[in-house]
């Protein structure tokens, strides 16, 4: 039997199989940060390809948190119609659905000159810039931004909320000591470096409740010394899925302008192997995972519940031709 195509449970969301879209950016949001026709098209497609989950790409909470300027955002009630009807193309199309919620911290594009934060006055590079240290009450708004647009994305139709806490954005600075050199009660120490994500987490949850499904990604490495790894992210994460997490969605890199060492198929599995054995709930492995033989070898091995596969699926929006 097949057990990239045997069910599994995400929370209180049972998936027919276990290959998920992760979320891409399509670069194709308005000006204003709205979803279109094309999101909708796009997301429906995949979900007729036969993919158990589909996760809506990186969804800005705040209009300082965009990414780029043309991606979409949950950070005023005239978003969540637009992205609405995404959510109910893909469920009409076969799949569930979630949406990232992201802040770009000082990886950000802020939207009409909006101000650049981060936990520190620490830049990513010189093209992004020099960004501003929080303050308590910045920090206390982008918390509440996260829990707001949470609770567009339940109004809009999401059957699930994924905390992108990866690849150098606003979460993910907050927990690495490379770019969180605070001396407050949100730095100073692994302990310190977490509160803000457990803030988050614990202001989404009671925001939308504890039955809708609340996933989280992380990079599991920061590839640069002194930073994050596989065994600190797991450390985390034990405090963390008490909070309200139902899995866990292990990527790596993307804090530093550096790139990973070393790249080839399923290069990243071992970091989701690593957080798989720390935590009780289910992890989605991704990274160059192209074959039916490496998802089922992953599957059958242990080191991962779920496996997503991304780019293959951009080309090949149909499952049965990507495995």
């Amino acid at each position: 039997m097949s057990l990239a195509f045997s069910p599994v449970s995400i929370g209180s969301l049972r998936l027919k199989n276990r290959i998920v879209l992760p979320p891409m950016q399509q670069y194709q949001g308005s000006a204003e940060g709205f979803a279109g026709a094309y999101h909708r098209d796009h997301y429906a497609r995949r979900a007729r390809g036969g993919v158990g989950l589909v996760i809506v790409e990186s969804t800005a909470v705040a209009p300082e948190g965009r990414l780029m300027i043309d991606d979409v955002g949950l950070f005023s009630e005239a978003h969540v119609a637009p992205l609405a009807a995404v959510a109910s193309a893909v469920k009409a199309a076969g799949a569930p659905v979630f949406v990232q919620l992201c802040h770009g911290g000082r990886k950000a594009v802020p939207h009409r000159g909006g101000r650049l934060l981060a936990p520190s006055a620490v830049a990513y590079d010189d093209v992004y810039g020099m960004p501003e240290a929080m303050s308590l009450a910045d920090i206390a708004a982008a918390a509440e931004a996260f829990a707001m647009a949470a609770k567009r994305a339940v109004a809009a139709g999401f059957d699930g909320i994924e905390l992108h806490a990866a690849h150098g954005y606003l979460l993910h600075q907050f927990l690495s000591p490379l770019s969180n050199h605070r001396e407050d009660a949100y730095g100073g120490g692994p302990e310190g470096r977490l509160r803000f994500l457990a803030g988050v987490i614990c202001s989404v949850r009671a925001a939308v409740g504890m039955s809708l499904p609340v996933t989280i990604r992380v990079s599991a490495s920061d590839h640069a010394p002194g930073g994050l790894e596989p065994e600190s992210v797991a450390a985390a994460l034990r405090a963390l899925v008490p909070l309200g997490l139902d899995a866990i969605h292990v990527s790596s890199g993307g804090l530093t302008p550096t790139p990973p060492p070393e790249t080839g198929p399923g290069y990243q599995v071992r970091y989701a192997e690593v957080i798989r054995r720390a935590v009780a709930v289910p992890v989605i492995a991704v990274g160059q995972i192209r074959t039916r033989e490496q998802v089922e070898d992953i599957l059958a091995q242990g080191r991962a519940d779920l496996v997503a596969i991304g780019r293959p699926l951009l080309i090949y929006p149909d499952l049965s031709r990507v495995l």
